[in-house]
């Protein structure tokens, strides 16, 4: 689950800025990703994910927005859960590996990603693993979202 409405990450700073300039986006730098994914997904992995939002969206956002139709295409399910309905889920970024694994992602003053905590207390992963379900079930999905 991703619950900021903004992040600072360098490698995809100029990709950004072209975006919000109305642009051309040179997507080189999304490549390994989209292959990774790719791979993971013919091998049989699941990735999902959902992205907590604020209206109105927030450039980075909306860039979101713009660069989940390459990450589903590869075969992610990237859903969207306006924040006025993500009552009672945390406002920090997590991400589930396999229902066992549990990494929370910390990020600085500046959005910066500081690097994440890796959580195997079942109790949590389980905890985490009900807010991600609660929040599937609340979100739109990714094309759905797009078209609004």
């Amino acid at each position: 689950m991703e619950a900021q409405d903004d992040y600072a990450e360098a490698y995809e700073s100029e990709a950004l800025r072209q975006f919000v300039a109305g642009e051309e986006v040179d997507l080189g730098w999304f490549g390994e990703w989209l292959a990774m994914i790719r791979q993971a997904t013919a091998e049989g992995r699941r990735f999902t994910r959902v992205r907590v939002v604020s209206l109105p969206l927030t450039d980075y956002s909306q860039f979101g927005v713009f660069c989940s139709q390459y990450t589903n295409a590869a075969g992610e399910d990237i859903r969207y859960l306006i924040r006025d309905h993500a009552a009672g889920l945390p406002d920090y970024d997590y991400w589930l590996f396999d229902s066992c694994k549990l990494v929370r992602m910390h990020f600085g003053g500046d959005r910066a990603f500081l690097g994440g905590e890796v959580i195997t207390d079942p109790a949590v992963v389980v905890r985490h693993s009900y807010w991600r379900d609660a929040a599937w079930h609340r979100a739109v999905r990714r094309d759905d979202f797009a078209a609004k």
